[in-house]
């Protein structure tokens, strides 16, 4: 029966859930911006005291790999991986976009939609990847640009699509004349969709490499606005 801790910090939400199998046994989380320095560690101690559980009983960490903040992803993933070479325990990896998509699906589990989780890359550009209505990923994670022809290009090639995630808000100057586009904005990736997939990875034994496991940054660091 093992015990999962769960960390998601790729955008401005700091996530942490415990799970026992795929049951959340205790979550904190806050979307406040870039707070996750000061609130992860505190948030990993309060999920653990709320269960009654020691680091000693855990059996796998896992952790958001993004795409998404450089600085999120640095304060998450090196937090797990610390967790799991201090323990011993295996390290599993999530797509970040992969946890907006189940997020979304778990609510709408009869919707034949495609879902197209994005999050912000900067100006006019998002991550994204996409799902159908099952969490079956259909394109790959990769950079976009959104524009009016984009768009219509989405549109065109995949009819009734649900835009998730922060980067989201960036279409909806482009989406008014199409009715099968849908928002929702305020899906973002958390903790507490990671319970599954944690568990069937680590039936699996599908672990990273602790020692040479980094962040899906998807492209370079940029410094700058």
């Amino acid at each position: 029966m093992p015990f999962f801790l769960c960390i998601e910090t790729s955008t401005t939400v700091c996530s942490v859930a415990l799970f026992h199998q795929t049951k959340l046994i205790s979550i904190r989380e806050t979307n406040n911006g870039y707070t996750h320095a000061e609130n992860l560690h505190v948030y990993i101690k309060e999920v653990l005291e709320d269960a009654g559980i020691l680091f000693e009983q855990l059996d796998a960490v896992c952790v958001g790999k993004g795409p998404g903040s450089y600085t999120g992803l640095r304060i998450g993933v090196s937090a797990a991986k610390g967790i799991a070479f201090a323990k011993n325990i295996p390290l599993i990896g999530m797509n970040s976009l992969h946890n907006i998509a189940i997020g979304a699906i778990t609510g709408n589990i009869n919707d034949e939609s495609i879902y197209i989780p994005m999050i912000d890359a900067r100006r006019m550009e998002v991550y994204l990847s996409v799902f159908d209505n099952k969490g079956i990923e259909l394109k790959q994670t990769s950079s976009f640009i959104i524009d009016a022809e984009s768009i219509s290009e989405l549109n065109h090639k995949y009819k009734k699509i649900i835009l998730l995630g922060d980067g989201a808000t960036k279409c909806d100057p482009f989406v008014k004349n199409y009715p099968e586009i849908k928002l929702m904005i305020n899906q973002m990736p958390s903790a507490k969709n990671m319970g599954n997939y944690c568990m069937e990875k680590y039936n699996n034994k599908a672990f990273e490499n602790v020692a040479y496991f980094e962040p899906f940054y998807l492209k370079e660091f940029f410094s700058g606005k």
